[in-house]
């Protein structure tokens, strides 16, 4: 089912995520699928079940929408079920970064290259993999939202000077993304 995307400033944003209870099948399933639905219709490469008001450890990430920039995510899907970061690179990039819960917005944030994550997938096994280039950034700015911490919180002091009345004007509601949004 289609849900609203939380926007900047709804508490839920904030939040320590709750692990997922791997118990409830059915539960978990309904979740995945709302995400999928959800980032479907608003055209993101990554959605976290905070960011659909659902304070669990669950987020999905689709290559497909960035493919024609990064073709090698082509077919590149992942649901990630209570991720765990295992490993990360001393190796630092810097990317651009967008975000469904702040639209409009975009700034340079450094994360490192590469990444080992252990998560459960869709099928509640559970996997190791490591990541890298901008399949690691995507997981990394959803891993983000499991732990309340948002992209912009990472941006130099300048940028968060300049966008400071931008995220204003997002939580007075003077933003009307394409796709259903709420703000609490």
């Amino acid at each position: 089912m289609i849900k609203p995307i939380y926007l900047y400033g709804a508490p839920v944003l904030r939040e320590t995520a709750l692990p997922a209870d791997l118990k409830d099948k059915e539960g978990i399933a309904a979740l995945v699928q709302d995400l999928k639905d959800t980032l479907v219709v608003a055209d993101g490469c990554g959605l976290a079940a905070p960011q659909i008001g659902v304070s669990r450890r669950v987020v999905i990430v689709d290559g497909d929408v960035v493919s024609e920039t990064y073709p090698y995510l082509k077919g590149f899907r992942r649901t990630l079920i209570n991720p765990e970061v295992l490993e990360e690179s001393p190796e630092q990039t810097t990317y651009s970064e967008g975000c469904l819960s702040i639209p409009g917005i975009y700034c340079d944030v450094v994360r490192p290259k590469k990444m080992k994550l252990r998560y459960y997938n869709e099928d509640l096994q559970e996997v190791t993999e490591e990541f890298d280039n901008f399949a690691c950034r995507m997981i990394q700015h959803e891993l983000s939202h499991l732990d309340g911490d948002l992209f912009t919180d990472h941006a130099a002091p300048i940028r968060k000077k300049m966008i400071s009345g931008k995220l204003q004007n997002i939580i007075k509601g003077k933003v009307h993304p394409h796709y259903n949004s709420k703000l609490r």
